[in-house]
């Protein structure tokens, strides 16, 4: 078996819930399971279940925060 890991860096959280984190490439992660989270479509609208509720991608770039650069590595 042959694992390959790709590092990513975390720009934005959201300001409702740290758990979740973007890429500046768009890839949506769940920081504390450390998975990928899949971008679904729901009644004909883009977006991501995050803790088992539906948010479309308008409705969350309104509660992105950037990460301080502190935190960064």
């Amino acid at each position: 078996m042959l694992v390959i890991t790709v590092p990513y860096t975390l720009v934005w959280h959201l300001d409702f819930d740290n758990n979740y984190g973007w890429t500046k490439c768009g890839k949506c992660f769940n920081i504390k399971r450390q998975k990928e989270l899949k971008q679904v479509t729901q009644g004909g609208s883009i977006g991501y279940n995050i803790k088992g509720k539906f948010y479309t991608l308008k409705r969350l770039k309104t509660h992105l925060k950037k990460i301080p650069s502190r935190y960064l590595i």
